[in-house]
């Protein structure tokens, strides 16, 4: 098979849809908004410390779902990009121990 043969069915194997990049900004600068306004919510601390790390965690997947093209890779290497959550999760969950 020629150079340019196996490049286009190269191509053809990882062809997707682009991202809205504009659109996925526009998410993630309202989670911003969003994690600015509760700090100033007068509500019981740990629901501020739990619903700042759900929009964290949110805005950090989409961040790696379209900007780090994940959703648009093999399930192998979206495994390997998740291997170091459940360390994450000890430490956050350590953490809020220490300040909740």
């Amino acid at each position: 098979m020629s150079e340019a043969g196996h490049a286009a069915s190269a191509a053809d194997d990882h062809a997707h849809e682009h991202p809205k990049y504009m659109l996925i900004w526009l998410y993630l600068a309202i989670l911003t908004a969003l994690e600015v306004g509760v700090v100033y919510l007068d509500i019981a601390k740990w629901i501020i410390v739990v619903s700042l790390l759900v929009m964290a965690a949110w805005k950090a997947l989409l961040v790696a779902l379209y900007y780090m093209h994940l959703k648009f890779e093999p399930n192998r290497l979206r495994l390997v990009a998740l291997a170091p959550l459940p360390a994450v999760a000890i430490m956050i969950i350590a953490i809020m121990m220490e300040y909740v």
